[in-house]
């Protein structure tokens, strides 16, 4: 991860599902496979799950920090999780006194002493980055947290914010978490090369686009089928057909599924540490978890690199 010493299997876990479309029961179902077999970054956030009605957020945490208490298994695992989208008034950015309080909410509710990446999840242009950048050091030697990372910041900003560590012997951040699958690659143009240079890793989210990437969207009549089909709309263009018949192409070829030739490609990509990406039920986590075992050939990263089209932005 980055120069932070923090080894992670190539494949993250997203905790958004969870107390959303998976309750505690499946959640530490799906936990448990996925430790079982070899992986061990979770990824989640404070904010997770607001959107559901009757939630207040930390629903997500709160069922990991159930989860690592009863498995008793803390120092096996990499919590990477994030602060800084609206938690209620007066509850958001990433100012000295709010990230004080919201990391001690944090470590709370994932029963826990330390965070092993604790990320910025937005921007936030109304604090000095001197004063958030300080505080984030502070906590590191604390021993709160071990590693720092920045979650949809522009090239520009976080350029700016490695400067500014450097200058002041600061934390850097240390890993990066955009969007980014095969359907949307702007990170290609400005934020990819410098993670390369700056030794930055790549946690990306929407690796499967939403699980448009899954193949089982293909017409406007397939959206109904889960609670996230309507924001699938937007990839059931021409760009996005083509990039399913890619899938279809290589998956066929290499005897599996869509979403794990989409993991696979996202796993060839340059910086990428682990794509992010969330399942439902244990068939579909295993289905993922098969990602790591494909090396793509050079003709397979082809196609569905061309299949993508160009470069958005």
């Amino acid at each position: 991860m980055g120069r932070s010493g923090i080894r992670v299997a190539p494949f993250a876990f997203g905790g958004n599902v969870f107390g959303w479309t998976v309750n505690e029961s499946m959640a530490f179902k799906l936990l448990d496979e996925f430790t079982s077999s070899g992986f061990n970054l979770i990824d989640t956030a404070d904010v997770y799950s607001t959107w559901v009605p009757g939630n207040k957020g930390g629903e997500s945490e709160t069922i990991i920090g159930q989860w690592l208490s009863s498995r008793k298994n803390r120092k096996d695992v990499i919590i990477a999780t994030k602060l800084g989208k609206p938690m209620g008034p007066g509850k958001l950015g990433l100012s000295a006194k709010y990230i004080r309080q919201a990391i001690e909410d944090s470590l709370k509710r994932l029963q826990t002493d330390y965070i092993d990446l604790y990320q910025s999840h937005d921007d936030d242009p109304h604090t000095p980055m001197e004063e958030t950048l300080s505080t984030f050091t502070e906590l590191i030697k604390e021993g709160k947290v071990r590693a720092i990372g920045a979650s949809n910041f522009t090239d520009d900003r976080l350029a700016q914010a490695l400067t500014i560590s450097k200058a002041n012997s600061y934390a850097r951040y240390e890993s990066l978490q955009p969007p980014y699958n095969l359907y949307n690659r702007s990170i290609e143009k400005d934020l990819q090369p410098l993670c390369i240079k700056e030794e930055i890793g790549i946690i990306s989210y929407y690796a499967l686009a939403s699980g448009f990437l899954t193949g089982k969207y293909r017409t406007e009549n397939d959206l109904n089928k889960s609670v996230r089909g309507q924001g699938i709309k937007k990839y059931l263009d021409s760009k996005g057909k083509k990039i399913l018949s890619a899938l279809d192409e290589v998956s066929t070829k290499y005897n599996t599924y869509p979403a794990t030739i989409a993991l696979a490609w996202l796993m060839s990509r340059p910086a990428v540490v682990a794509p992010i990406a969330s399942a439902t039920n244990e068939a579909q986590l295993k289905d993922l978890l098969k990602s790591v075992e494909i090396t793509l050939d050079e003709e397979s990263i082809r196609l569905l690199s061309g299949e993508a089209l160009t470069v958005d932005g």
